[in-house]
């Protein structure tokens, strides 16, 4: 189990290492565009990418702790890390939208004229379309090997795809109209996207951090197993379940008669178990058996209905 673990983890760091590469290579293009056009809505699309690198960074360095075995001082292993990364994306991103919006506050008052505006902008455009296809790429990735930390990073790709759109339609104009205030509006309306971005992913970091259960479509996965069991009269209650980035926790009680022996109850369970891991790959299961004619299971098990409900 851990050895599939390892595999997927090593999977993930290999789409890290895509986005730290893409990353550095639109950092030279956007900042080349700057430098060309003294436009500084171009800059704070090149900040955005600055920040881009460092998120990847921290994204590599937190698949790889994430995909470390468990041992005796972390007995779930270690998936939790990948929220802390998502946590320092945030910061990075609302660190960045605060200085655009300082540098531009500036050029508002006293707009400057651009410079090769053509050039700046195709440049630009050969970034967006790079981030746009590593981003779809990790969205992708983030999904499959369900890693919060690719699909933040392919999240945040994609919104740098956007921002360099506006980017290059506000600049344009302000090009164009000679109307070259638009440039650090356009760059202003960058930073709050940008803010907007970082509160989203800290609103993600802080559900993982507070131990958030699976998603509604790993519990109908969930719940269809366990109704192939209910058919046979088998009942469940104190259903728990919690993500910890790549990783799932089931926790389930499981009632039986009483008059079953240890191992009518143990074969039962490792059944349940193997069909919980079989259906949500990278699942840690943990059962309880107890005696279905003990009166507190009966009260329990129809509070769980009431919720479930």
């Amino acid at each position: 189990m851990w050895k599939a673990l390892d595999m997927r983890g090593w999977d993930a760091r290999r789409f890290a290492l895509l986005s730290i590469c893409a990353a550095v290579f639109t950092i030279g293009l956007k900042f080349g565009a700057y430098l060309l056009t003294g436009s500084v809505g171009l800059f704070s699309d090149a900040a955005e990418s600055v920040v881009n690198l460092f998120a990847a960074v921290a994204a590599f360095w937190a698949l790889s702790v994430a995909a470390r075995p468990a041992d005796e001082e972390h007995a779930y292993g270690h998936g939790k890390v990948e929220y802390f990364a998502g946590g320092l994306e945030s910061a990075l991103i609302l660190v960045a939208a605060g200085y655009i919006l300082f540098t531009a506050a500036g050029r508002l008052f006293e707009p400057e004229p651009l410079q090769q505006v053509g050039l700046g902008l195709g440049l630009i455009a050969v970034a967006a379309g790079i981030n746009g296809a590593v981003a779809v790429a990790l969205i992708r990735a983030g999904r499959r090997l369900r890693s919060i930390t690719l699909d933040a990073d392919g999240k945040h790709l994609l919104t740098d795809v956007w921002t360099s759109a506006g980017v290059i339609v506000g600049v344009g104009a302000a090009g164009l109209t000679g109307w070259y205030f638009l440039d650090p509006l356009v760059a202003m309306l960058v930073a709050l996207n940008i803010v907007w971005t970082g509160m989203r992913l800290l609103k993600t970091t802080a559900n993982g951090l507070l131990d958030q259960s699976i998603s509604g479509e790993d519990q109908r996965q969930l719940q269809s197993v366990l109704d192939r069991y209910r058919k046979g009269g088998v009942r469940f209650h104190a259903l728990r379940t919690r993500q910890a980035g790549q990783r799932r926790f089931l926790s389930m009680h499981v009632l039986v008669p009483g008059d079953w022996s240890v191992q009518h109850g143990h074969d039962l369970s490792e059944r349940i178990e193997r069909d919980l891991r079989e259906e949500l790959a990278g699942s840690t299961v943990f059962i309880h058996i107890e005696p279905e004619e003990d009166p507190a299971s009966f009260e329990d098990v129809d509070l769980d209905r009431r919720t479930e409900a």
